[in-house]
């Protein structure tokens, strides 16, 4: 019985290690892929062991450092200050949701759902924050757009106040004389942290991916975030590399440009500090999600 035990232990592990290679695969391949020679991609594909080694792509970053420090200053400040707010805007939402004793109750769950389900659009939408907001090439361009973007988060947060917060924890916090703004700060958030963990961790991800937004309300370069700088700079190489025939001298060298390498180069620029930051919420977004899922 012991013996089929430890097999039953030694299978679980064998497996688990297995998905975690074919996780960590494709960001090895990434970094090897961006420390290839361009030409050498373009023979051979791509490899885990490079055939030549090539520091042309991070080169190539580095001469525009300068831009880049700058983007990524503004994507850190519009990935933080987007998620704290989003995560205050979505838990001051889902907690009057979670109280049955609150009118209206669900009609505003109704409202956040529907949200869900339509949008208005991008050109009405475009038009509010342009015409009458004018927030474009403006840092509130790049959070407002992404608070309360997806209700899915205010019914999580909800489902969790209503499931895992005792009522009777609520009801003491009124016989001690606490007003509701009271309890919701100092009983319901401390009790609250793999919900807000989650929560925030997808904000994160959210704020720190988005393109778009710059995309369609961020023309001065001095607001580009570390996405839209990135995507510019991939779409200004392949211009150039299209158009070798009108650049007469200068087309040999926009041939040698390292584009290929270059697209990985970028990719983890991007993503190593999400990287770096998701084992810091591991443990409550996996939690989070876990009491979101069963007692949802």
């Amino acid at each position: 019985m012991m013996q089929t035990n430890r097999l039953y232990q030694f299978g679980i592990i064998f497996i688990m290690l297995a998905f975690t290679l074919f996780c960590v695969f494709p960001f090895v391949l990434l970094f090897s892929a961006s420390l290839t020679n361009d030409l050498e991609i373009v023979r051979s594909g791509y490899k885990l062991i490079p055939n030549e080694f090539s520091l042309e792509a991070y080169r190539y970053m580095w001469n525009n450092s300068t831009d880049i420090m700058r983007s990524y200053g503004i994507t850190i400040l519009v990935t933080v200050t987007g998620t704290a707010a989003g995560m205050a805007i979505t838990a001051m939402v889902a907690y009057p949701m979670s109280r049955k004793e609150m009118p209206f109750r669900n009609a505003l769950a109704f409202y956040v759902f529907f949200t869900m389900l339509f949008n208005g659009g991008l050109v009405p939408t475009y038009l509010l924050y342009t015409n009458y907001f004018d927030f474009k090439n403006t840092l509130l361009a790049l959070i407002l757009p992404g608070l309360l973007a997806n209700g899915f988060y205010v019914i999580l947060m909800r489902t969790f106040f209503a499931a895992s917060i005792p009522k009777e924890v609520i009801e003491s916090g009124y016989i001690d004389g606490a007003k509701e703004w009271k309890i919701f700060c100092a009983i319901v958030l401390p009790l609250s942290l793999p919900v807000l963990a989650t929560v925030g961790l997808f904000y994160t991800i959210m704020y720190w991916n988005d393109w778009f937004n710059g995309l369609i309300y961020v023309t001065e370069k001095q607001y580009f975030s570390i996405q839209n700088l990135l995507n510019r700079i991939l779409l200004d190489l392949q211009f150039l590399q299209n158009n070798t025939q009108q650049m007469g001298k200068g087309a040999e060298l926009v041939a040698k440009l390292p584009l290929d390498s270059m697209r990985m180069a970028m990719a983890v620029i991007g993503i190593v500090p999400l990287i770096a930051a998701y084992p810091f919420f591991q443990k409550y977004f996996v939690k989070g999600l876990t009491i979101g899922a069963v007692k949802g």
